[in-house]
């Protein structure tokens, strides 16, 4: 008699919930930055930053002492040193691109080239290991380079002469986060995703707060009340409540799951583009729309298979 097949694990719909909500808050910062930039008075990315990082910083701290009394091993010198690294590329100088290249490109195409981090986590990781991507590698790094050429080079002939800077900008923010992503995996399992977050987060805070206090515009900051309430937005949904979502959803379904499920991320930016700021994509950018979520999907598919056997 054959045994009974034992039925595969069933997914979290908790991790599930976690990971697709934080993924459409973590998205929706683009969104809100055109707005605030809409509704501001010279309103600059540093200064967006600043109002964002001010009111997210008080949940951070509060994190901290309540993990006071948690237990971890001690951190190394050299492991300190990464962990200001990984903090000022993950929170300071990956939203601070960020930041500026929206100034100059729509919240479409924001998040489309932002999301070639898994791509760039690739190559550098490759680099680092002195190794070749994989032949599926190569094939999403091919397809998702294909489709931002398709939608970058449409919008070149739109009457925006700042889509070459701003797309730099936004490339140069997701590189930031790749190196964030590569560092991190080095930290988390000594402090803890939680601690490790906290902590990264705030010294991307003392970051964002000195270039802030170094450039000493301080009139910068006598912007409408709108612009606190957008600073306000981006500080607590799409920082606090999408961080410790997207953490709580990675802990219960993998980060093999997790990657593929993030991709309403990126759609649900298309989504609220065209609805909230009426941006919408010619027929050849949604296919390169596609192809860049393509490659993200190659990209994580070979990960899938190695966590399953």
């Amino acid at each position: 008699m054959s045994p009974v097949p034992t039925p595969p694990p069933s997914v979290p719909l908790s991790g599930v919930f976690l990971v697709v909500l934080g993924s459409i808050a973590f998205s929706s910062k683009a969104i809100m930055i055109k707005l605030a930039y809409a509704v501001g008075v010279d309103l600059d990315a540093i200064t967006l930053m600043t109002l964002r990082m001010g009111f997210a910083l008080p949940f951070y701290l509060g994190m901290l002492w309540w993990l006071r009394d948690a237990d971890h091993a001690p951190l190394s010198n050299v492991q300190r040193l990464l962990l200001v690294a990984v903090g000022v590329c993950g929170y300071y100088l990956a939203s601070l691109f960020d930041f500026w290249g929206l100034e100059y490109i729509s919240a479409s195409l924001e998040r489309l080239i932002l999301y070639l981090y898994p791509t760039l986590v690739i190559l550098i990781s490759a680099a680092l290991e002195r190794r070749r991507p994989r032949r599926e590698q190569i094939v999403a790094l091919t397809i998702s380079y294909i489709g931002i050429a398709l939608v970058v080079a449409s919008d070149f002939d739109s009457s925006n002469d700042k889509i070459g800077l701003g797309s730099l900008l936004v490339f140069a923010s997701a590189l930031s986060y790749a190196l964030f992503l590569v560092g991190n995996g080095r930290l988390v399992g000594v402090l803890g995703s939680r601690r490790f977050t906290a902590w990264s987060m705030l010294i991307a805070t003392a970051g964002v707060f000195l270039h802030f206090v170094i450039r000493a515009d301080f009139c910068a900051l006598n912007q409408p009340i709108e612009v606190y309430a957008w600073g306000l937005a981006l500080g607590v949904i799409s920082t606090v409540a999408a961080s410790f979502m997207l953490n709580a959803g990675l802990h219960r379904l993998g980060a093999d799951t997790t990657v593929l499920l993030s991709m309403v991320g990126p759609v649900s930016t298309l989504t609220l583009g065209a609805l909230v700021l009426d941006e919408h994509l010619l027929p050849v950018q949604w296919l390169g729309a596609a192809l860049v979520l393509a490659g993200v999907v190659v990209t994580g598919y070979p990960m899938s298979r190695r966590n399953r056997t």
